[in-house]
Order: C-alpha cells, then sequence, then structure tokens
C-alpha cells in the first residue's frame, strides 16, 4: 500500500536573526507600520475652519467671564476672578427664567416626539397618497424660521389674527396672547411645536422602515395585538434612531433664540417671556453687561453638556438593540 505524501506548510518559516534569536517580520509586513498622513492632510483645512470659528471664540468667552467687560470697559478690561459666575447664580432671574426654560424644553420636546411619531406610524402604513402627505408634513421645518416665526405671531394678533377669528366663530371671546406672560409663552409653544415636529416624524419614519417585516409578521401568528407590538417592536427598534434626535432637539429647543424673540417682541411683556438663551441675549447686548452675559453662556454651555452625556449614558443609545 502507497503511503501518502507528506503535507508541506506553503508558509515559509520567519528566518531568525543569528544575533539574538528573534523572527525576522517579512518586508511587506514592515511596510503596514509607515504612518499614513493622508487622512490627518485632509482633516487639516477642516480643524483649522473649526478652531478660527469655535474653539478660538469659545476660549475668548471664557477668558471673558472672569473679565470687568461692560460698557465702561469695553477695551481696558481685566480679570477680575468669579464674581460674574457669583452673580449668575445668586440673581433670582436666573432661576425664573432657568424654569421657563426647562418648562419650554420639555413641553416642546413632548410634542415633537409624540406628534412626529404618530404621523410616522400613519404614513409607514400603505395609504394612497403617502408621498404627497409627507411633503406637505416636511414644510413647516423647510420654511426658514423667522418668517414662521412672524406669520404665528400675525395669527396671534388680538384684532386681526386668525386664531381670535376662528374662536369668535365658535363663540369664544378673543383672547389678548401677546400682552399676558402666559398667553405670550403659550403662542410661542404652538409656533415651536408647528416648526419642530417634522424633524421627528422624519426620524422616525427612517426608523421604522428599517424595522424588519418579518418580526410584526411572526407577532401576528404569535396573536399579539396592535399595543404588544409597539411596546415590544415599534419602541425598542426605535430607541437608538430617537434617543440621538431627542438629545439634538433638546439643545436646540433649550438654545431657540429666534422663535421666542421674534413671537414675544423681544420677551414681552415686560421681559416676562424670555428663556435663558434670549435673556443673555438682552443683557450682553441690550444693557452691555459682556462679562456677565459670558459667564451666563459658560453656564448654559456646562448645563447642556451634563445634560446629553448623561442623557445619552442612562438610555444606552450608542448600544445595540440586538
Amino acid at each position: 500500500m502507497a503511503n501518502a505524501p507528506a503535507v508541506t506548510n506553503a508558509t515559509p518559516p520567519l528566518s531568525l536573526s543569528h544575533t539574538n534569536g528573534n523572527a525576522t517580520p517579512p518586508a511587506e509586513m514592515k511596510h503596514k507600520t509607515k504612518f499614513n498622513y493622508i487622512p490627518y492632510l485632509y482633516a487639516f483645512p477642516s480643524l483649522v475652519v473649526m478652531t478660527v470659528i469655535v474653539l478660538y471664540p469659545f476660549l475668548y468667552n471664557v477668558v471673558v467671564s472672569f473679565s470687568n467687560m461692560n460698557l465702561d470697559h469695553f477695551q481696558n478690561w481685566t480679570i477680575t476672578g468669579f464674581g460674574n459666575y457669583i452673580n449668575v447664580f445668586s440673581d433670582t432671574q436666573f432661576l425664573y427664567f432657568f424654569f421657563k426654560t426647562v418648562l419650554w424644553t420639555v413641553c416642546n420636546i413632548v410634542f415633537h416626539v409624540g406628534i412626529g411619531v404618530f404621523l410616522a406610524i400613519i404614513l409607514n402604513k400603505n395609504i394612497k397618497g403617502k408621498n404627497i402627505f409627507r411633503v406637505l408634513l416636511i414644510l413647516p421645518w423647510a420654511v426658514p424660521q423667522y418668517i414662521t416665526a412672524l406669520t404665528w405671531r400675525g395669527m396671534f394678533n388680538y384684532e386681526y389674527g386668525v386664531i381670535n377669528i376662528i374662536l369668535a366663530k365658535v363663540g369664544i371671546a378673543p383672547v389678548q396672547w401677546l400682552s399676558s406672560e402666559w398667553g405670550t409663552f403659550a403662542a410661542c409653544l404652538v409656533t415651536n411645536i408647528w416648526l419642530g415636529f417634522p424633524f421627528m416624524m422624519v426620524v422616525a419614519l427612517g426608523g421604522l422602515q428599517s424595522i424588519p417585516d418579518a418580526l410584526y409578521e411572526a407577532a401576528d401568528i404569535d396573536g399579539a395585538s396592535w399595543y404588544d407590538k409597539l411596546v415590544n417592536i415599534t419602541i425598542p427598534l426605535l430607541k437608538p434612531v430617537m434617543i440621538p434626535a431627542i438629545t439634538l432637539g433638546v439643545i436646540w429647543t433649550f438654545n431657540n433664540f429666534n422663535v421666542i424673540y421674534l413671537v414675544s417682541n423681544g420677551g414681552q411683556p415686560s421681559d416676562k417671556t424670555h428663556i435663558l438663551v434670549s435673556w443673555v441675549y438682552k443683557v450682553g447686548l441690550n444693557y452691555f453687561r459682556i462679562g456677565y452675559a459670558a459667564a451666563f453662556s459658560i453656564v448654559l454651555f456646562a448645563i447642556l453638556l451634563a445634560f446629553g452625556w448623561n442623557f445619552i449614558k442612562k438610555t444606552k443609545a450608542t448600544q445595540s438593540i440586538y
């Protein structure tokens, strides 16, 4: 019986150095360790731009926040320490506007996410004219904010606004929306809800379209109700998509200057309709308390950074669901 031919290893063994006995890697392995500078070269222009328009102004703002810069010391300002930060936290208006900002942000996000996800679930079904409805529902997001804000301000006008005209048609007395603190706040809230829900709708619709139909088919076979499918399939699979969108929505809404300032005409009546970002604008550029406003803005940055970090960490949005 003939012996089977011996099987040899086609890969030659690494040669050993005569001096220390270590394996000498082939030439091609040495080539792979060469530093590749091309990605850094491509990223360098954007890093320069980001440094000029983001990093330098931020660091300058940090320095100014420790100074006495104001209308009297605009050119000859000096570093004075933590006085501006102490003034920020001891100011009763900071706490009041912080409460207003949190209320503003929570109300907006609840309606943005609720309306957006509801409309996305509807548009994800096979309905006639789905593409037309999708375009129409995105329009509020496509129109520039200042146009929408001024349009809604006109709609809330006491005498000629369409809101009061509709209320009069159904027998309700006209409301002076823009003459009271909470009436103006409600007008701003409605305006921003109109502006914000399309973004959440688009994000949720993209997430829904990525969910495999086989999961719903298997749930139907098991006799699951629509509520069971919503809680056990739709919401868990939407979570990785919606949590980053909610985080962005919170930051954008918290810092939403345009709607508040334009609808309320600069925080009127009597500067009661401000949120933190519109108040710091008025303090810095109307009252010229530049150092105080700089410290105020750093506090806002710290609040949003702490929220974003903890929110994403607690919700585990970056983890896979499978």
